[in-house]
């Protein structure tokens, strides 16, 4: 699909401030990366000031955010009267490890700009972060298996949530995995630990 002027202003800032950040990047250069003449204003046409491309970035990527994980929900509910509990432990480990690289430009962005704008700091909390791990938490709640367990859910997807995004920001930024464990090897033992949290069987008799 072709994307728009605009759409090529916001995913090319985004790759150019999560390369170069915010402060070193000059509209010029965006505009030579979107197809436009650089400095001659093609994209105030779009956008107001440079800061406005970024806000864009984030509220867009936030936006999306909630659409993807309401339909990775809605796909995992769809496999549960089909697929073992295993199987769907693995995919939402595998989603979410899909979303975090997904968001990798935005990722750098976050770490190194952005605490001089609080107020998009609010909008990757809210529309990308908390509805991450919101996400996790209701998903164990609601599984038949873990009905019965006697489990802070909350505290567990802080835990399980914060191992998927700690894998992958460990390899943005060391440029390996976290103790060399490859993606398998990690999920495998993610859907591990979470097959240890299902309540004991009754005792017979």
């Amino acid at each position: 699909m072709t994307r728009s002027t605009r759409e090529r202003i916001v995913d090319e800032a985004l790759r150019l401030f999560a390369e170069r950040g915010y402060s070193a990047t000059s509209v010029a250069e965006i505009e030579a990366a979107s197809g436009l003449s650089p400095g001659a204003g093609g994209l105030y046409r779009h956008f107001r000031s440079k800061y406005e491309v970024l806000a864009a970035a984030i509220n867009e990527h936030a936006t999306r955010t909630k659409s993807q994980v309401a339909e990775s929900m809605a796909t995992l509910a769809t496999m549960e009267s089909s697929v073992d509990l295993e199987e769907r432990l693995s995919h939402l480990c595998r989603a979410g490890l899909a979303k975090v690289r997904e968001e990798s430009k935005l990722t750098r962005v976050f770490f190194r700009d952005l605490s001089q704008f609080p107020e998009l700091v609010a909008v990757v909390r809210q529309g990308l972060l908390q509805p991450m791990f919101d996400a996790i938490t209701t998903w164990f709640r609601t599984q038949p298996e873990y009905r019965d367990a006697e489990v802070d859910w909350t505290g567990v997807g802080v835990v399980l949530g914060g191992a998927v995004v700690h894998y992958r920001l460990f390899q943005e930024t060391v440029g390996e995995a976290p103790a060399h464990a490859g993606k398998d090897q990690f999920v495998a033992a993610w859907v591990r630990l979470a097959m240890g949290l299902l309540p004991s069987p009754a005792p017979v008799g």
